[in-house]
């Protein structure tokens, strides 16, 4: 009897150093253009940086002295891999008009570049700004989770390259895959669970300021400059 496949992946931000290098393999195997992600790395910065750290005290003023919590800034750095989610319920394949969105039976959801008509729709509805208009052809793009190479039993590219094992993908049918047992064993967070489209892309360790829509974004340069052709 065929196992049932349903492909996933978990995010382990704990792991996450930012490194980028699964934006930059992600690039190089799809060839996206430049301007527009398939994935890319969400950056925020988060804490406190006191006003008197940056300010200068005369060296003979006795009274001078910074209070502690004053003197030293408290910064963290967060790294949010962003990618499509393939959802069980995918939106944004509901208003496509001719079709050219779909999802596979393995869980992929797919675009269909012989019949997209570059209408944007699709990228509209989605709830987590992951698609895009390459500047090429108008067709609209997004992860497909490296279907070509998945279907060749090869993970894809981006969790392939990532130096921390920090993207974890496979069968989560399967009991025996990591990625299932990751999702029985760690407190797991999604995207926008408010939305209902339940993705099928999990992260651990999620800060809900990262997750935040509005925060971060001013750092993702996403294809505007194209935009203004």
């Amino acid at each position: 009897m065929k196992q049932e496949v349903k492909w996933g992946m978990v995010i382990d931000l704990k792991r996450c150093v930012g490194c980028f290098a699964c934006q930059v393999a992600c690039k190089a195997e799809h060839e996206t253009p430049l301007g527009v992600w398939r994935i890319w790395v969400k950056t925020i910065q988060k804490g406190t940086y006191p006003e008197m750290a940056t300010l200068s005290l005369p060296w003979d003023c006795p009274y001078c002295e910074r209070p502690e919590e004053a003197r030293y800034p408290r910064m963290s750095v967060l790294f949010l891999p962003w990618l499509c989610n393939h959802c069980d319920r995918p939106i944004c394949n509901t208003v496509c008009p001719v079709g050219a969105a779909y999802k596979r039976e393995d869980g992929i959801v797919m675009i269909d570049p012989h019949r997209c008509i570059g209408c944007n729709y699709c990228r509209a509805a989605c709830p987590y700004n992951v698609r895009f208009s390459n500047p090429i052809t108008g067709m609209i793009q997004k992860c497909d989770f490296c279907a070509h190479r998945v279907d060749s039993g090869l993970p894809p590219a981006c969790v392939e390259v990532c130096p921390t094992n920090a993207m974890v993908f496979g069968n989560l049918k399967d009991p025996s895959s990591k990625v299932a047992q990751l999702l029985s064993k760690e407190k797991i967070q999604v995207l926008k669970k408010e939305m209902a489209t339940y993705p099928n892309v999990y992260y651990i360790g999620l800060d809900k300021d990262i997750a935040d829509p509005l925060k971060g974004w001013e750092k993702h340069y996403y294809h505007k400059e194209f935009e203004k052709l």
